[in-house]
């Protein structure tokens, strides 16, 4: 990984540096991928630091009331902060590639627009019409339940988590899970942990793998293991609205 002083200033400029073939590759071996650096220590905390300001969240979730497991997360307004909005409209076209091939394999409806914009207002004509964008806040014992970010009929199959905290110096435990159903097989199981700054790819709903016919769609959920010691904070990018 190159130094921070190498780190290009703009976001845009970060994301279409990383290796976007080897992550394709990554994805479609095992459903994630862990890129590099998307954001600096500085802008991590920065956005850290809003969980506390109100009035840049339409919701809070409070996960054991609900028995998503323990922790908080809440979801952003519209008015995205402009590094946030930056990683969107960065990271949606090279997730676009992939999603399409995904659709092509699977004889799916592929029919994304090219623009990130356009998704969004497809969205809104569907009914959903509420921001998906997530900070999320865990502390010692809290845990979050293997899950799938589904909120309508209209979904993206890649989203992104960013770690704005530095795992073993910030917070133990907190490792990314990944549970993939296998088809007649045993579910398989994935650990990731994701250092601070760099965002970890991964399917929202499932992904093809081979089989005997040709490809199948392959279940996954996501979630997060008992955070032991200190704070994991995670901004959480999702390419449908809810």
């Amino acid at each position: 990984m190159p130094p921070e002083a190498a780190v290009p200033t703009r976001v845009d400029e970060r994301v279409a540096g990383q290796d976007w073939p080897a992550l394709a590759a990554e994805l479609d071996a095992h459903g994630c991928a862990l890129t590099g650096a998307l954001l600096t220590p500085a802008e991590c905390r920065l956005l850290a630091e809003l969980y506390d300001e109100e009035r840049h969240f339409r919701s809070t979730v409070e996960m054991a009331r609900h028995r998503f497991g323990a922790g908080e997360y809440r979801y952003f307004t519209h008015d995205l902060p402009p590094i946030v909005t930056g990683l969107r409209a960065a990271l949606y076209p090279n997730l676009l590639a992939v999603a399409r091939v995904w659709a092509d394999r699977l004889a799916r409806p592929g029919s994304w627009p090219d623009r990130l914009e356009d998704w969004i207002a497809i969205c809104h004509r569907a009914g959903q019409t509420r921001s998906s964008q997530i900070l999320l806040r865990y502390g010692p014992g809290d845990w979050n339940a293997l899950h799938r970010d589904l909120f309508g009929d209209m979904i993206f199959p890649l989203q992104v988590v960013i770690g704005l905290d530095t795992p073993e110096t910030d917070y133990t435990g907190g490792e990314f899970l990944l549970v993939e159903q296998r088809p007649r097989a045993q579910s398989r199981g994935t650990s990731i942990t994701v250092p601070r700054g760099h965002g970890l790819i991964f399917t929202t709903r499932d992904r093809p793998v081979p089989s005997a016919r040709g490809w199948s769609a392959a279940p996954m959920r996501h979630g997060v293991s008992v955070v032991r010691s200190g704070r994991r904070r995670t901004l959480g990018l999702v390419f449908h609205e809810a």
